[in-house]
Parts: C-alpha cells; sequence; structure tokens
C-alpha cells in the first residue's frame, strides 16, 4: 500500500530531473563532445544520451526516446560511433556535467554539506528502482557512482529521471498516444516544450505537428483553437497518475521523510541553476 502523500514522487522527480537535463543545453557538453571530433548539436544529443545502450543502431534509440522521427535518429545514428565510442560519450558527458553543474551552482553549492545529504538521499531512492522493461534506466544503472557528491547526486537524478521516463512511454502507448500526439498534447498543458523546441530538435515537420493536432481534435481531445478539452485534460492527467504508479517504488524505499527533505534540497538546487540561466528561456509554453 502506498505510504507517501499522493504525488509526493512527482514533485521529487521535478525537482530532481530539469538539473540532470541542464547538460543538454550547456555549451560544456559541446566543448567535451567537440574535442571528441563530433561537433553536431543533434549527434552530440544522441550520442551523450545514448551511449549506455552501447553501440546501438537507429531502432533501439527511436524506440528508447519514444518522440524523435526516426529519419532523424538514421541520420546521426550509427554513424556518431565511428567517431566517439560509448565509453567516451559517457565520460564527456560527465565531464560536461561537472562543468555545468560548477558553473550554475558555484562552488560552494557543489562543496556543500547540503550537496552530499541530497547525493545520498537520491542513491538511496535509485536502491528502489527496478530495471525490467526500462532499457534506459537499466543502462544508466550499469554505470559507476561517481565520488564527488555533486557528480552522485547528477547520476541519481539521471537514474530517478529515466526510471520515471521509460514508465511514462509505457503509460503513452497504453493511452494510444503516438512519438507527435504525446509532444502536441504535452505541449498543450502548458508545461511542455514550446512547438518551435519540438520541430527544431525532434526531427518533424509542421506538417507532423498539424496532422497530429487533426487527429487528437478527432479523438476530441483537442479544440477548435488547440487547446486541451475537458477529455484532453483528463487524459494526461491520467498519463501522469499511471506514470506516478509505476515510478512509486523509488520514493516508496526512500520514505516520506526523505522524499520530502531531497525536494526541498532539489528545488534550492534548481532555483539556483535556473537563475543562473541553465535553461532556454522560450523552452516551455504553448507558443
Amino acid at each position: 500500500m502506498p505510504t507517501l502523500p499522493p504525488r509526493a514522487g512527482r514533485r521529487c522527480h521535478n525537482a530532481l530531473n530539469p538539473l540532470h537535463s541542464c547538460v543538454y543545453f550547456s555549451p560544456d557538453l559541446g566543448k567535451e563532445f567537440g574535442e571528441l571530433g563530433l561537433d553536431d548539436p543533434t549527434a552530440v544529443y544522441f550520442a551523450a544520451r545514448a551511449a549506455v545502450l552501447g553501440a546501438v543502431g537507429p531502432g533501439t534509440v527511436t524506440a528508447a526516446f519514444y518522440n524523435f522521427n526516426h529519419e532523424l535518429v538514421s541520420r546521426h545514428v550509427p554513424a556518431v560511433w565511428s567517431v566517439v565510442t560509448p565509453p567516451a560519450a559517457v565520460g564527456a558527458r560527465l565531464r560536461a556535467a561537472d562543468a555545468t553543474l560548477r558553473r550554475v551552482l558555484g562552488e560552494e553549492v557543489v562543496a556543500s554539506p547540503e550537496m552530499a545529504e541530497a547525493a545520498h538521499l537520491a542513491l538511496r531512492a535509485a536502491e528502489g528502482c527496478a530495471r525490467h522493461a526500462r532499457p534506459l534506466y537499466a543502462g544508466h544503472a550499469d554505470q559507476p557512482v561517481p565520488e564527488a557528491p555533486h557528480l552522485a547526486y547528477w547520476h541519481a537524478a539521471s537514474l530517478l529521471r529515466e526510471h520515471r521516463g521509460d514508465a511514462h512511454l509505457a503509460a503513452l502507448l497504453a493511452a494510444g498516444l503516438d512519438p507527435v500526439e504525446a509532444l502536441v498534447s504535452h505541449t498543450a498543458t502548458g508545461k511542455g516544450m514550446a512547438p518551435r523546441w519540438v520541430l527544431a530538435t525532434r526531427g518533424w515537420q509542421r506538417a507532423d505537428w498539424d496532422a497530429a493536432v487533426e487527429r487528437l481534435r478527432g479523438r476530441g481531445m483537442l479544440d477548435g483553437a488547440g487547446e486541451l478539452t475537458d477529455a484532453g485534460t483528463a487524459l494526461r492527467a491520467e498519463l501522469e497518475e499511471a506514470t506516478d504508479r509505476m515510478d512509486a517504488a523509488p520514493y516508496e524505499h526512500l520514505g516520506a521523510a526523505g522524499v520530502e527533505r531531497l525536494t526541498e534540497l532539489g528545488r534550492g538546487f534548481l532555483f539556483t541553476a535556473a537563475a543562473a540561466g541553465a535553461f532556454p528561456d522560450d523552452l516551455v509554453g504553448k507558443g
């Protein structure tokens, strides 16, 4: 039986996940991969995130990432592995995380007792994660835990992010949302990636987006203005609740007091990073 307050695990995830994700927007990531001979931003992203899966082909990456156009993936994978091996990519991403966290949090926060406490709590939560049916989580779980507390915290945030992310893909499949429909409906909540970012990074065209809008309208999920209907709002709520159920184990393992403290610490780090410009200003929104 659940022992945590409703949505406590989701709130904790929402505090930790962005600090993991900010590395993908960081100039430090491009710098590290550029030194290895890879300078295309899209190729860097695929190499950085998929490296834990090994030298896989485009089908595996498309399946694991869900909302990227397979044609875009195929333009970069497996070619990236001829430039950067998976172990080298894993190392480059960790070095970029180190540089990024030091820059957006500051050396005092990186070396603080609070960071060490957060790393301990996040790793404790990750002990409750499970590998089955979670390929991206499982690949990250095979990586060693870094010794430095800020990198251990980032590693644990990666584990928790991908554990929930893999579960969320199962929820999307069960709801019958294809990759573009998932993006469109998430953007319509006001909490998802802005359309211009989706079209610039996921390999879809405006025609793909517009077609997904029409399909969702046909299902009664969007109205004529592209806003979520009551049915669409209910579907997005159920997606998150289903994900919560599949992602409850790490937070139940940590316990209510630990989850509350980890959320508090994570939010503090996140606010500091955001104030330092860790995220693009126009990343989220409906426009």
